[in-house]
């Protein structure tokens, strides 16, 4: 299936858009998805063991599985000060 995400942040920068396409397999997980970003966007690979995700408006952990049509956010951490 290919699942559209949302990038905000650090990842919006790092990749030059405000959102990817990657193919993932049926019932993927949030994991698997972390996979997929590091292999299919290397930019990515350093930061997305650090994101947070939410599917469908709901923070996600890396059980979480991913339906054909869901809505994901990909929320880099954030620093300030």
């Amino acid at each position: 299936m290919i699942v559209r995400i949302r990038l905000f942040a650090v990842a919006r920068q790092v990749v030059g858009c405000d959102s990817v396409e990657l193919e993932l397999a049926e019932k993927a997980t949030i994991t698997q998805l972390r996979r997929a970003m590091a292999d299919q966007i290397p930019e990515l690979a350093g930061l997305v063991g650090h994101m947070t995700f939410a599917v469908d408006t709901e923070y996600a952990d890396d059980k979480t599985k991913i339906s054909p049509n869901a809505e994901i956010a990909c929320i880099p951490p954030v620093s300030g000060g």
